[in-house]
């Protein structure tokens, strides 16, 4: 793993470029949600692998969740990303009708309310479909 492969100094740095607002992680599951990891027990566990290993490395809890296949941006997804303190949700490979549908009325992004019903406002959190369902940065990146 590249966090063990890295000198003190390195660990600082990326500690401190963390706790100044410069470096950001998203999600922090030991891996994405796929199709390996779809039950929520499975998502939990995942998630708190590597939040706590986070945490204990790097000081810091993660407040976006970041799911590039369709396999994770269900409400159960989103419902305990919200569970868990995140502030938002991004995700990629949408499906295609409401993807198109999302770019002709400009509505990319919404306030996803999972469960609501049952868990109010608690378990809301900004969504946001990227344009196009790739795996690559988008052109405005400048990656």
């Amino acid at each position: 793993m590249w966090w063990s492969e890295q000198t003190e100094d390195t660990k600082n740095k990326v500690r401190y470029l963390t706790q100044n607002g410069q470096l950001e992680f998203v999600n922090a599951g030991w891996s994405m949600h796929d199709e390996a990891c779809t039950h929520f027990e499975d998502m939990i566990d995942n998630m708190m692998f590597g939040q706590q290993f986070l945490l204990k490395e790097v000081g810091v809890k993660p407040r976006i969740g970041w799911t590039i296949d369709p396999f994770g941006h269900s409400n159960t997804n989103s419902r305990l990303f919200a569970e868990m303190g995140f502030d938002a949700v991004i995700f990629a490979r949408g499906d295609w009708q409401d993807s198109e549908r999302r770019m002709n009325e400009s509505s990319m992004q919404w306030l996803w309310r999972p469960t609501f019903n049952h868990l109010g406002k608690r378990s809301q959190l900004l969504a946001f479909m990227m344009i196009d369902n790739v795996y690559w940065s988008q052109e405005y990146f400048d990656f």
